[in-house]
């Protein structure tokens, strides 16, 4: 079975965006540390899932790059995010308007245990608060990467609110990175 991966930048207090879905609070200077664990996280990934939410920003940040200078250091990167197979889930769309993309209207259960169960590499997602909510709170989510980050902001947007009882994990590594970022990797206890 394949396994599903979140990657989330949290803030130290615990929020993934702020209360208007700011981001200036994220650790952007990364170091070649984290770069090369995002790197490998990402070597076995076949497929990334995304909320409807975040795919336009998502998919036109990586087209946008890969589109440019494949001498930009991020080219190598941006490629492979751009070109990785993409399920988009959404109540609203019903198909897909980019590239490499389909749209899954279905049940999140019974859609995330059909891609998981489907011969292939691991899948990752990253977003947005209330599609990873909606993961996590179905415990559909195999590996947690928590990128949490120096800053503290006070409120904003959550991915544990919707949480109806307890979720215990266990903590697999924790690696401190030079740009002050630490990310957390859990599993399900």
């Amino acid at each position: 079975m394949r396994k599903l991966k979140l990657q989330m930048q949290l803030s130290l207090d615990g929020f993934v965006a702020g209360p208007n879905g700011e981001m200036d609070w994220m650790t952007w200077n990364w170091d070649d540390e984290i770069k090369d664990y995002v790197n490998k996280l990402h070597e076995p990934v076949d497929t990334i899932l995304l909320g409807r939410k975040m795919t336009d920003g998502f998919i036109s940040h990586w087209k946008n790059i890969v589109s440019g200078d494949p001498k930009d250091e991020q080219y190598p990167f941006a490629k492979i995010m751009y070109d990785t197979a993409k399920v988009v889930f959404s109540k609203t769309i019903t198909e897909s308007m980019w590239d490499n993309t389909v749209v899954a209207n279905g049940d999140i259960i019974e859609e995330v245990n059909k891609l998981k169960n489907k011969p292939g590499g691991d899948i990752i997602t990253y977003g947005g608060a209330g599609f990873a909510s909606s993961l996590i709170k179905h415990n559909l989510v195999d590996e947690y990467h928590i990128f949490l980050n120096p800053a503290a902001i006070g409120n904003g947007m959550g991915i544990f609110n919707k949480l109806e009882q307890k979720l215990a994990v266990q903590l697999v590594k924790a690696i401190p990175f030079p740009c002050g970022i630490t990310t957390l990797v859990y599993k399900p206890a």
